[in-house]
Formats: C-alpha cells, sequence, structure tokens
C-alpha cells in the first residue's frame, strides 16, 4: 500500500543541460573538501548545483548528525517543493534518516510532483518513504558528497547515463554464478540491509517485500549480523512473497565465503532467484540502480533488466 496511492511508482523526469539539482543532507555530516568536489562533477555535467542551506551543519551535541533534525527535514522539504529544482540528491548516507523523515510535510511534498531523487545507504529510509507516501521511482546511488562519486568514473558515468538516458542503462549484470537459479519479476525496492530491518514496522516503510525484486546490499556487518538481519526479516514475515532478490556489495562484511554461506542458508530456502554482485552499493563504481521499476531477474544470465528506463 503506498498510504492512497495506487497502481505503478510515477517515474520522474529525466534530467537535460541546466536543470537544477539541489544537493541536501539528511543524514550524516558532510565533508566541505568533498562537497565541493562533487559540485564540480555536477557542473561539469552541465547541470546547476545548489546546496541547501544546512548541509555544512554539525549537531552541537550528537557528531553523527548533520545538523539538527528539524533542519535537515526543512533542506530537504524545501528543495523537494522547490518548483525551480528538478533533481534532490543527498550529499551522503550515514545515519540520521530515521530521525528526520516524520518531521517531513507528506502532503506537501506529494503536492509538489515528482522530481529525481538520489541516494544510498542511510537514504535506504528515504527510498521506502518516497515510495509509500509519494508513489515516486527513486534512483539508489552514489552520494553527492561521496568518495565513490568523487573519484571513481564507472560510478559517476553510470549515474549521468541513469540521470540524462536512462535508456541506456536498462540491464545490469553479476560477474558470479547464481547464489538460487530462477528467473522472476516484479518490482524493485530495497537498499540497506540494516536500515531496511531497522525500518521494520515504523509508518514511512514498505509493508513488505511480496511480489518485488528486492536489491540488498551492507557495510561493515558481520556475517552473524547479517544472518540476524536476515532472519529479522524472514521471522516478521517481510519477505514472505519476494519475488526475487538480486545482492550488491557486501564491503566488510567478513571472508566472502563466510558471508555467502550465511546469504546461501537465509535466501537459499526462499525458492527464488537469487543472483549476486549486481555491482551497486557500498563498492568502488557503485552502479545506479532504480526502485519502483518492473524488471525481470534472470539468475542463469546474470542480469536485472529493466521493462521500461528508470526516468521518462
Amino acid at each position: 500500500m503506498r498510504d492512497g496511492h495506487t497502481g505503478r511508482p510515477r517515474r520522474p523526469d529525466r534530467l537535460a543541460p541546466g536543470a537544477r539539482v539541489a544537493v541536501v543532507a539528511p543524514s550524516g555530516p558532510v565533508s566541505e573538501e568533498r562537497l565541493q568536489a562533487g559540485l564540480d562533477v555536477l557542473r561539469g555535467w552541465d547541470l546547476d548545483p545548489v546546496v541547501a542551506p544546512h548541509v555544512l551543519d554539525r549537531h552541537g551535541e550528537l557528531g553523527h548528525l548533520a545538523g539538527t533534525d528539524a533542519d535537515r527535514a526543512a533542506d530537504l522539504q524545501h528543495a523537494w517543493c522547490d518548483p525551480a529544482v528538478d533533481a534532490v540528491l543527498c550529499a551522503r548516507g550515514g545515519y540520521g534518516a530515521q530521525r528526520m523523515a516524520d518531521l517531513l510535510d507528506w502532503e506537501a511534498m506529494r503536492a509538489a510532483g515528482p522530481k529525481v531523487f538520489v541516494g544510498f545507504s542511510d537514504i535506504t529510509v528515504l527510498h521506502q518513504a518516497f515510495a509509500t507516501r509519494l508513489g515516486l521511482v527513486t534512483l539508489h546511488g552514489p552520494a553527492a558528497a561521496g568518495v565513490d562519486f568523487i573519484k571513481n568514473a564507472r560510478a559517476q558515468e553510470h549515474l549521468r547515463a541513469t540521470l540524462f538516458a536512462p535508456e541506456t542503462v536498462q540491464a545490469l549484470a553479476s560477474g558470479r554464478p547464481a547464489l538460487a537459479p530462477g528467473r522472476a519479476r516484479g518490482v524493485t525496492l530495497g537498499g540497506c540491509l540494516s536500515m531496511l530491518a531497522s525500518d521494520l514496522g515504523t509508518p514511512l516503510a514498505h509493508p513488505g517485500a511480496r511480489g518485488g525484486l528486492l536489491l540488498l546490499e551492507d557495510v561493515g556487518e558481520q556475517p552473524y549480523r547479517v544472518d540476524r538481519l536476515l532472519t529479522q526479516l524472514i521471522r516478521s514475515g517481510w519477505l514472505d512473497g519476494v519475488a526475487g532478490i538480486g545482492l550488491g556489495s557486501w564491503r566488510d562484511c567478513g571472508p566472502y565465503g563466510e558471508l555467502r554461506a550465511v546469504l546461501a542458508d537465509r535466501l537459499g530456502g526462499l525458492g527464488v532467484p537469487v543472483v549476486e554482485e549486481i555491482g551497486f552499493g557500498h563498492c568502488d563504481g557503485a552502479l545506479t540502480v532504480p526502485f519502483g521499476v518492473t524488471a525481470e531477474l534472470d539468475a542463469g544470465a546474470g542480469t536485472l533488466t529493466l521493462d521500461k528506463p528508470a526516468l521518462r
């Protein structure tokens, strides 16, 4: 259910040269040097980036937050509701989106109409909210002030292609054999595993992955903790009826052999295709994947193919 929305999520319009993009910081604090480097990349794409007022703020007592909850929410709210802004890009993830998501005026944001939204990691919380409250396709992609976006050509070019020529990046491929075989179709959803688990039961989260293609990744979670997070999703019923699963990166999640055993044990028994290492998430050259689009997952071929471009 999408809080009053029915049917397929709406696809925002693709960007054109000269488009204005707002950079916001809904979660953790942002490095000014990295922010400026990211803005330079965006300007090099002939975009017009504007920085929200509180992007470089630091919370006075909680150093893991980029300013107060109210200020971070106000920045996102204002950027989204500004008719001159064509896209909203998150400067980084970290932690904090959960604390400000309920402060947003979702009715006003819905009235503002669709536009492009990009972010990953902690921004998973907002991807879910944009789906359930606004019924929008969003982009799980590099942070505008992230190291990968600033320094990695593959990450930059894939996001750029998604924004300007999305029909050129409708197919993603994995470099590994299938974790579980088969083919499945569904609407994409997901993000950072730990954030999906921590978002369970909240008013802005997806009620479940039924019928969907779930895209999962994480960083810094040891195999036993990945086991715990997946088990929580299974026991809660959130994975009931999932059509297929595509896995991204698992940086600093322990030896991959140990992690793969956990993934196979927890996901292999669901009876759905599971594809490994599609190349999105916390990895060098991370690809941009859209949430809210119908796609086909082919575990034999190791591919995720979108029915339509992510943006119109």
